[in-house]
């Protein structure tokens, strides 16, 4: 099995040489490119607060990737709603900040590495 450098980097060569991406929701079913989110999103100080369930950084583990992948595989995979929050702005007015649940931002992450990869070369 490629690991997911390997794999980004062929889909970049495609992406640059305008070929079609084809069979990439198969590419969600690779644990390596949850990990590596992760280590992207882990970093971010923000990555503790909770969005509107009480999942976040802290409780992620390989079952729980093994989990996400298993509902894409069976096609039941369920986005949960964003917790909205408004912050103020300078100007007086409110400012709506979007937080999703920990696993929609590491699903998020994983697929907008794999559409950067191929739209970015173009």
């Amino acid at each position: 099995m490629r690991n997911a450098n390997t794999i980004l980097n062929i889909i970049r060569k495609r992406g640059q040489r305008q070929l079609p991406l084809s069979r990439v929701y198969r590419l969600l079913y690779q644990p390596e490119f949850y990990l590596r989110a992760y280590g992207k999103l882990a970093r971010n100080q923000g990555a503790l607060t909770p969005g509107i369930t009480s999942e976040t950084v802290d409780g992620m583990s390989l079952a729980k990737i093994d989990k996400i992948i298993q509902a894409l595989r069976a096609e039941r995979y369920q986005w949960t709603p964003v917790r909205r929050t408004y912050i103020p702005k300078k100007n007086g007015k409110l400012r709506p900040l979007s937080m999703p649940s920990w696993s929609d931002k590491l699903l998020q992450e994983v697929i907008r590495s794999i559409l950067e990869a191929y739209y970015e070369p173009q």
